[in-house]
């Protein structure tokens, strides 16, 4: 399509095209944050310091630790999925 039919058809179809291309950056955006693997190791971190520090007892390290790993995981997973 070129510049001025696009131009010309702004009035009818812009609408449709700016809700296409949001729709379609706000999907990228919440699969680029859902595959994030930030937000579970900084769990990671925390959980380990919580531990050190005598906040939580061995079981409920372990427990959190391997629901983490299991997440981080299935995040890993679903990346070289997706490619």
């Amino acid at each position: 399509m070129g510049f001025f039919s696009a131009l010309l058809t702004l009035p009818v179809m812009g609408a449709p095209r700016l809700t296409h291309w949001l729709a379609h950056t706000l999907g990228e955006e919440a699969m680029r944050q859902y595959l994030d693997e930030g937000p579970v190791r900084a769990e990671l971190l925390e959980l380990q310091q919580r531990y050190d520090a005598g906040e939580i007892n061995e079981d409920d390290y372990d427990r959190a630790e391997k629901a983490l790993l299991e997440r981080l995981s299935t995040l890993r997973e679903l990346k070289a999925q997706l490619g």
